[in-house]
């Protein structure tokens, strides 16, 4: 890959993260010829494994495995690259080991910009703080990386639907939000393949004008700024 071809790094803890809050926009932008490449810090072994099981406990990290490949596949963005971290335990890794995986990964991609969460953690799951933070970090040590965004959900949005355990933001804090519907499908299809999970993800049993108003716009601050191509910007006027 030149230094010029428009790249995305996408660093989250768990399957599934890269889906439900951005999955439209990443699908947009690969469309776009974007090179969209998420990093996955665990293979989520602590979560669900269905209900009813899909498989055993044991099972659980290379289905999870298998289910954050088929979404990316869904979506239309590179195979994931998956870290060996223990799920719920992110914030007891060494920030040295981890943030030097990150930057090795930054290296190879060069993305333009970088996607993560907040400090907020969004559900304020230890977890997402803590690959925030160390992505984060690697923004601050990497110089070629031009943005950082987080992805965060507006208050109203929140209040409208009743979700008291996500971290909203005032809405004027937001500093990009991405109507998906063009991704859609593409996003429902992700969705989908993390089927261990659905069991504890209410909203896919919700009506569609719920499911719409909770997934067909995506959210995003801008937490880091130096000079260059803000593709991810481009997406809100077209």
């Amino acid at each position: 890959m030149s230094h010029h071809s428009p790249a995305l790094l996408a660093v989250f803890a768990h399957p599934d993260d890269e889906t439900f809050r951005c999955g439209g926009t990443l699908a947009l932008l690969a469309q776009r010829g974007v090179r969209v490449q998420v990093l996955t810090a665990t293979r989520g072994q602590a979560g669900s494994c269905g209900e009813p099981p899909l498989c055993t406990p044991e099972e659980l990290p290379s289905v999870r495995e298998q289910e954050l490949r088929c979404a990316c596949a869904a979506l239309g963005i590179e195979q994931p690259i998956l870290l060996n971290n223990q799920d719920g335990h992110l914030a007891e890794t060494n920030p040295e080991t981890i943030v030097a995986e990150i930057m090795s990964v930054v290296a190879d991609v060069r993305p333009q910009v970088m996607l993560t969460f907040g400090s907020d953690g969004l559900s304020g799951h230890p977890d997402h703080i803590s690959i925030g933070e160390f992505a984060a970090e690697t923004y601050r040590r990497s110089n070629h990386v031009s943005m950082l965004y987080t992805l965060t959900v507006p208050q109203s949005l929140a209040d409208a639907l009743g979700m008291a355990q996500i971290h909203a933001l005032p809405d004027e804090a937001i500093t990009l939000a991405i109507e998906v519907s063009e991704t859609w499908e593409a996003k429902m299809k992700a969705i989908h393949c993390h089927a261990t999970q659905l069991s504890a993800s209410p909203i896919t049993r919700a009506p569609l004008e719920r499911q719409r108003l909770f997934l067909g716009t995506e959210f995003f601050v801008l937490t880091g700024l130096r000079n260059g191509r803000d593709f991810l910007a481009e997406l809100e006027s077209n």
